[in-house]
């Protein structure tokens, strides 16, 4: 196993393209959130999964599901980015966080969860948040109890638990992210029992397009916004959104959405997560590079437009 090819170096984000001794392909960031250099924050944005089953509609990581990354696979992208600045294995940055949100929902792998119980032997982590983002698919009960015990026995009041909803209308939720998953009721009664007071609340990200069902109204039936927050983020450009017509609603030049006020108005704290914009063209925020580099039909304007090269 090793790295193959990385984009050109960004002090913003760099995306690092590795393959097993099989052949399998994935992929791992860096990024930072400029002006702060790399001592005031630090992202490792990992793959958990080769492919994803899950095949959002405007996700480049789904389809052509390989199966899932081992734990010597997934600490094998931890272990590169920090013994590349970190050798010492302290990590000196005011805040670090590590997200198992690159491609694959994580609740597929149960050995996410053992570098999970690990992280704390193996590195000096003074400054350490974890974080996981997933759609909550079914059949995944087992992951989401031993998370919530290692939530409360390791991370109590730093982890960072995302659940990516994205539409407040089940039909057009289950056209976006077509897999059997958790429905509003029992993603709510998981978050309360995964909430502590002192901690971070759960996040439920809406990655808004311009034909999204948002309703906050909907949300207050189940999300309590004592212990729930609302993160909105750009759809990010990438080859599925373009086949299925899939336009952002957030946008560069826009600051001003009647949705974020009507948030405001249920109570709810709001996250707008838009970033540095220069990561949709090197390819950090959402889609997959993997990806890019199988296809040969016409590439995105605003997307994927880091030369990749040789390590």
């Amino acid at each position: 196993m090793k790295v193959i090819k990385r984009t050109k170096q960004n002090d913003i984000a760099n995306v690092y393209i590795a393959v097993t001794d099989d052949g399998r392909m994935f992929e791992f960031v860096e990024s930072t959130q400029p002006p702060l250099s790399v001592s005031e924050k630090w992202v490792l944005i990992l793959s958990t999964l080769f492919g994803c089953p899950s095949d959002c509609q405007f996700c480049d990581a789904g389809g052509n599901y390989q199966g899932k990354l081992s734990y010597e696979q997934l600490m094998f992208q931890v272990n590169y980015l920090i013994s590349s600045r970190f050798p010492d294995k302290l990590v000196k940055t005011k805040k670090f966080k590590i997200q198992f949100a690159r491609m694959g929902d994580p609740a597929f792998n149960d050995a996410v969860l053992d570098v999970l119980e690990d992280l704390p032997e193996l590195y000096s982590l003074p400054n350490f948040i974890p974080s996981l983002s997933t759609v909550a698919p079914n059949g995944t009960d087992g992951f989401f109890t031993r998370l919530l015990d290692l939530k409360k026995r390791l991370y109590k009041d730093t982890f960072q638990l995302q659940f990516s909803i994205h539409s407040t209308d089940e039909g057009q939720r289950d056209e976006l992210i077509p897999i059997r998953k958790w429905d509003f009721s029992r993603i709510a009664g998981y978050g309360d029992q995964f909430f502590d007071a002192s901690g971070k609340k759960i996040t439920l990200n809406f990655a808004l397009a311009k034909n999204s069902i948002f309703d906050p109204e909907v949300l207050l039936q189940y999300f309590d916004p004592e212990k729930f927050l609302i993160k909105i983020t750009p759809i990010n450009p990438t080859y599925k959104a373009r086949a299925h017509g899939i336009e952002s609603l957030i946008l560069p030049d826009t600051r001003k959405y009647p949705q974020l006020e009507a948030i405001k108005d249920a109570g709810y704290q709001l996250i707008l997560s838009i970033g540095e914009w220069e990561e949709n063209k090197i390819g950090s925020n959402c889609g997959q590079y993997v990806n890019t580099l199988l296809r040969t039909d016409e590439g995105i304007s605003d997307g994927y437009q880091y030369s990749i090269q040789e390590v």
